[in-house]
């Protein structure tokens, strides 16, 4: 039987963490999710096409990939604390400015910062939450922060029809994105409250001992090379369906269903609780069978759920519930990256090769959503969909077969190792001794 029993044994330190990571992701979720609500008003008032729409997305995504490696690159070096304040503050920064945009171009440059942004945030985060649980409850902690993707997505999805009720079409879409500013006000309470990862402390101690900080190419060498292809294609793979079903979903549900915005929200909110539930489930299964067996589950039930969603006849109540799962099995194969591409890498390149592996997936996968838009053209919204989210899901399932089982790896250990050593079976029930913590004033 699945528990949240786990959140009562984690200590202050974890908790402050968890919530920071958790609260951090879910406003800047609220924040990217923003645009696929409003592209129907922006093709309508700014008048946009159905591939520039789809370019938008695409801007968004190259951002984050280069955001998630950039990012990663500087919080092995400065600190993950550190990083994941800048990276809510880009944000919350640029999605407000969206508001004051009025062309292709300009919005394509704002996208593309607050994709920066986002990468680094999902990457960094998902690395402190990593290094700071224990390995007997890492993949449900870090797993569930996912879930708090879909607050964000079910706080814009709330706000939508209160915009479209106090506002016209062409000025709603831009309070919406103002509302943007909102994550910034958590980097007062990370400040504050959540101190640095023990393990990187400990990793930065010993270069002050005389070790040398490994070169940004490192997770292209020797025996990171595989992992970080392996990971790195399963990402976009992942991301890439997910992001077809994103950035056209209410697109779909409006235009190929014919739903009214009032009628849509409601899908969308099944979608929404679906992915809240996904990481929780992921991150149990994947604790007791292994991070690869859970994927390769996961990718078989969304492939088959997509199917059948976009391109079999089904009526309306048919797809309600197939929009919960929707939800349920994409939420959970993006949370499972957390906690696995952090146990593939070493501490001195640890955030390094999350974040190429998670930003190359975005970058890549951007490209599966604007392809939705060209195929639109001249096929069916929903066959365009399903066929380029079928493709990257299979594609995933691929390289998942290429990564090594991590599951439990336990990251405490030795700052210099070359790899996450395996954790002894007296760790692995989630009650061992969290190294200490050393606070900073990031």
């Amino acid at each position: 039987m699945m528990k949240l029993g786990w959140y009562h044994d984690l200590d202050d330190t974890e908790r402050r963490t968890y919530w920071a990571c958790f609260a951090g992701f879910g406003l800047d979720a609220m924040d990217t999710t923003i645009y696929a609500l409003v592209i129907p008003a922006l093709i309508a008032t700014l008048g946009l096409t159905q591939a520039e729409a789809g370019y938008l997305a695409t801007a968004s995504l190259a951002g984050a990939a280069v955001g998630g490696w950039a990012a990663g690159i500087l919080a092995d070096r400065i600190g993950r604390v550190r990083i994941l304040q800048l990276t809510i503050l880009m944000v919350a920064g640029f999605t407000c400015l969206a508001a004051f945009m009025s062309d292709f171009w300009s919005l394509a440059a704002v996208r593309f910062l607050q994709g920066v942004g986002y990468g680094g945030e999902a990457a960094v985060g998902g690395v402190l939450i990593s290094e700071v649980i224990r390995p007997g409850l890492r993949g449900r902690v870090a797993a569930s922060v996912q879930s708090s993707y879909a607050v964000g997505y079910a706080i814009s999805v709330s706000l939508l029809p209160v915009i479209a009720a106090l506002f016209s079409e062409e000025m709603g879409w831009r309070v919406f994105f103002a509302l943007g500013i909102v994550p910034a006000g958590l980097v007062f309470f990370i400040r504050r409250l959540v101190p640095e990862s023990g393990i990187y402390m400990q990793a930065k101690a010993a270069q002050s001992d005389g070790a040398v900080s490994p070169p940004v190419w490192t997770i292209f060498t020797g025996r990171h090379l595989r992992r970080t292809l392996a990971a790195a294609v399963m990402s976009t793979g992942i991301f890439g369906g997910a992001y077809v079903m994103i950035t056209w979903l209410p697109t779909y549900l409006r235009t190929a269903l014919g739903l009214s915005i009032k009628s849509s929200t409601g899908y969308l909110a099944m979608n929404i609780l679906g992915s809240l539930v996904g990481p929780l489930l992921y991150g149990w299964l994947s604790d007791r069978i292994g991070r690869r067996p859970a994927f390769m589950t996961f990718l078989v039930l969304q492939s088959g759920n997509v199917a059948i969603l976009l391109l079999a006849p089904i009526g309306l109540g048919t797809t309600i519930v197939l929009s919960f799962f929707l939800g349920a099995f994409q939420g959970a194969l993006a949370a499972g990256m957390l906690p696995t591409f952090a146990e593939l890498f070493p501490t001195s390149i640890r955030a390094s090769g999350q974040g190429f592996c998670l930003g190359g997936g975005r970058g890549f996968g951007s490209v599966v959503p604007a392809t939705v838009g060209i195929l639109a053209a001249s096929l069916p919204l929903g066959t365009a969909m399903g066929a380029c989210a079928l493709c990257a899901y299979g594609v995933a399932f691929c390289a998942t077969l290429l990564l090594p089982e991590t599951a439990g790896a336990d990251l405490h250990g030795d700052p210099g190792a070359r790899d996450p050593r395996p954790v002894a079976p007296g760790r692995a029930d989630g009650h061992a001794v969290t190294p200490h913590l050393a606070r900073t004033d990031a």
